[in-house]
Order: C-alpha cells, then structure tokens, then sequence
C-alpha cells in the first residue's frame, strides 16, 4: 500500500522554454532531503499537458538520475488517448519508473464503461502498478465509485488521487476499496480529513515549496496525532489556498521563482500570473517567511 507525502513536482523551463535540467535536478534532490516519500513528475503541476512525449521520457530520466532511485518516482502518463497512455506508459516503465499516474480521460467524456475499458486496457498491457487520477474539475466527467471499485480489482491499479472535492464520494471510495488500495488526497486543504476517514496520505502541490512541514503534518496524522496535525494543517491552511489564487501550477511555479529556485517560465496556454493575483500571492509568502 502507498503511504505517505508525494510531491506533485513542477517542471522548470529556461529562458529560451526548454526544460531546465539543472534546476529540475536540484528540485528533486531538495525534495528527497527534507522526507517527502515520493515524486509525482509530469502531471497537471508538471504541466504535463504542454509537454511532448521525449519531454516527459527526459524528465523521468533526469529526476531518476538526480535521487538515484532512493524514493519511488510516479510517472504521469495518462492521455485522453488510450493508445498514447499505453506508449507513454511502457516508456515509463522502460525509464525505471515505480508506478504510473492515470488521469481520467480529458474532453472526449466517455461514459463510465468506457473509462473502465481505457484504465483496463493499460493496466492488461503494461505491468506497471497505476495510480488513477479522478479531477473532474479539469477533465470534465467524474470517475464514479462503483467504476473505480471493479478497476481496483485488478492487481497493476493499486490507488487513486482523488481530487474530485467530493467528501461523500471519497468516504465511499474509502469504505469500499479493497484492504489493500491507497487512497491519496489531490488537495492539500483537504489531506487532514481524508487521512481522518482513512486515507493514506496526499500528493502535494504545496510541498514544492514546504516539504518537511507537509511531510510533517501527514505523518502525523496517519499515526494517529491528530493535535499536532492540526496544528500544522490550519498553520499551512493560507498557504494552501493560496496555491489556488489562480489556476495550478501558476502560483507555484511564481512562489518558487520569487525565492531564487527557477526562472519564472510557463508554457501558453498557460502564463504569468495577473499582476493583483501576485500581489496576493507576495503577502502570503512573506507571512510565511519564503521570502
């Protein structure tokens, strides 16, 4: 069972937007020496959706080479195609990667049958365990329970990241999975009463930039001390909302560039952040010291 703190990892880019490798490499070694328990690379936080399949097989490779296997290394590999999740999956699994991160098919909005027959065909073809990815927000159709718990049957998916913001939905999905399914939050506001109800811990977008205190607070809470994790889950509460002034991972992305860790570059469609938003964005970082 997966357990624990699991950065959902930026992607940095260079002045002239190619990946910065150098920065990408220090990112995950600062990740790996304050406890966080794994990286997630190349998923909605990584941009994943502007990046080419070479881009993400080089990313894989980079942060495997950085931290030399040391934690494992979720490999974001899902598409709205199925055959271009299989590809990118199989690459993945080539790279050394611990697992894959299947996010629900974007746009074309299948109906739940064919949700389970994409998330099925991957996990049959590439024996590589998956994590699925439920976000109805950005992909426009909700994985629903019942669908999930015939795919959790199968031995490769071994989780899901639930970001659906459904609580009721999550208590389900917890209190039916099977004994050894993982169940992680998507969202760091909502990581204490997931883990509360039984989850087993977060992927972070927050631990970017304060793994040891997330790391902290999950730990504590998965055994059992909740006062101190709820110490540490309000202290980090305006800062998680401020992840979200404006769409994830712009500032993120900002926060980091602003204290000296990488250039502040996005790819279109995605850009930098309206000026009153970062103003919004600088007051919370200096109240939390980041700067």
């Amino acid at each position: 069972m997966i357990t624990g703190t699991f950065t959902a990892l930026i992607t940095p880019f260079n002045e002239k937007g190619k990946i910065d490798k150098k920065a990408l490499k220090n990112l995950a070694i600062e990740q790996f020496k304050n406890g966080i328990n794994g990286l997630v690379l190349c998923g909605s936080t990584g941009e994943s959706s502007t990046l080419s399949h070479d881009e993400h097989n080089k990313i894989i490779d980079i942060v495997i080479d950085a931290i030399d296997n040391k934690i494992p290394i979720i490999a974001g590999t899902g598409s709205n195609s199925t055959a271009e999740a299989i590809a990118m999956t199989k690459d993945a699994q080539k790279a050394g990667a611990f697992c894959s991160l299947q996010v629900v098919p974007y746009y074309n909005k299948p109906t739940q049958l064919g949700l389970y027959k994409h998330f099925k065909l991957i996990a049959d073809t590439v024996d590589l365990p998956m994590i699925i990815y439920n976000i109805p927000g950005r992909c426009g159709i909700n994985l629903e329970t019942a669908t999930l718990m015939k795919l959790a049957k199968h031995p490769n998916i071994i989780g899901v990241k639930e970001s659906s913001g459904n609580m009721i939905q999550i208590m389900d999905v917890i209190n039916q999975r099977p004994k050894k399914f993982s169940v992680l939050s998507g969202d760091d506001n909502m990581a204490l009463p997931v883990i509360l109800m039984g989850g087993n811990g977060l992927i972070s977008v927050a631990s970017n930039i304060f793994p040891k205190k997330i790391v902290h607070m999950i730990n504590s809470a998965l055994v059992g001390d909740m006062k101190n994790a709820r110490k540490q889950h309000y202290y980090l509460l305006e800062f998680f909302k401020a992840m979200f002034i404006e769409t994830n991972p712009a500032p993120v992305k900002t926060s980091l560039a602003l204290m000296g860790k990488i250039k502040p570059i996005f790819r279109l469609p995605l850009c930098k952040m309206q000026s009153e938003n970062k103003k919004r964005l600088l007051k919370v970082l200096h109240s939390y010291k980041c700067l």
